[in-house]
């Protein structure tokens, strides 16, 4: 079996597509049951199909995390089902990009808030309470490089990720004491099927990207394994000491 305890519950938001579902299929890997959480019913379901056709054990969940009484559902589902929750990985998310922070709209500003950052505390607050009551758990919330620095014309999600690296410091204060881990990934540029669509539909942009990218340490897109790796590193053993850790996942972009 793989390097998490035997029998162990994990959940994953935005798990239909990308690095929430690259984490899906880590986990199921390495022995844990995985809840699939997202809107996205095709893809959820197709994630759980990989990880059955792989002998895993997973379910997908529909839920919206910017939903209060969804999440509350999601986690009653899993308390029900399974009894207990041992990881979980706050990854939905979404970006709205486009204007400038003084022509942003304040319906595009609220959604993207929604999402990015009430969906990670309501999760959380659902998370703490199931890995109080089991004496400990590991939390792994999704931020991103633009939660470490700024970026242009996606003012909301570059607050958005800068806010739950403040939810990440501030619950891994609040209950390191109840053995419950908090720590955060920051991923860089990562190659999923939507930047490579985008760069084959325009020219600029991918001229753009592999410029921005030969300037980077390594030199290379992020791939959304290379962060399920990091989340999955960050609910083992290995790192049982280590909580409210920032992780960048960027190829080095948050050194230059």
């Amino acid at each position: 079996m793989g390097i998490l305890t035997d029998g162990s519950i994990a959940l994953v938001t935005g798990a239909a597509s990308g690095i929430g579902r690259a984490t899906a299929l880590a986990f199921a890997r390495e022995g844990a049951k995985v809840v699939i959480a997202d809107l996205n019913v095709a893809g959820g379901t197709e994630t759980v199909d990989i990880i059955h056709s792989h002998k895993g054990n997973a379910i997908f969940i529909k839920a919206d995390v910017s939903i209060a009484s969804d999440v509350e559902s999601l986690f009653n589902t899993i308390i029900k089902d399974f009894g207990k929750l041992n990881f979980a990985h706050n990854n939905a998310g979404i970006t709205i990009q486009g204007d400038l922070m003084a022509d942003y709209t304040e319906a595009n500003w609220d959604q993207v808030i929604a999402v990015n950052l009430k969906g990670v505390w309501l999760c959380m607050k659902y998370e703490i309470r199931a890995m109080i009551k089991q004496g400990g758990g590991s939390i792994v919330n999704t931020s991103s490089i633009l939660g470490l620095v700024g970026g242009p014309r996606q003012s909301a999600y570059v607050a958005s990720k800068h806010g739950v690296i403040g939810l990440t410091r501030a619950a891994a204060v609040e209950y390191g004491k109840d053995s419950i881990r908090v720590n955060a990934v920051c991923p860089g540029p990562v190659n999923t099927p939507k930047i490579e669509q985008r760069m084959k539909a325009d020219p600029n942009y991918a001229t753009a990207a592999i410029s921005r990218l030969a300037k980077l340490p390594l030199g290379s897109f992020i791939s959304p394994e290379d962060v399920a790796e990091a989340v999955i590193w960050l609910c083992s053993n290995a790192s049982s000491k280590v909580t409210g850790l920032i992780m960048p996942v960027d190829g080095g972009y948050t050194t230059l």
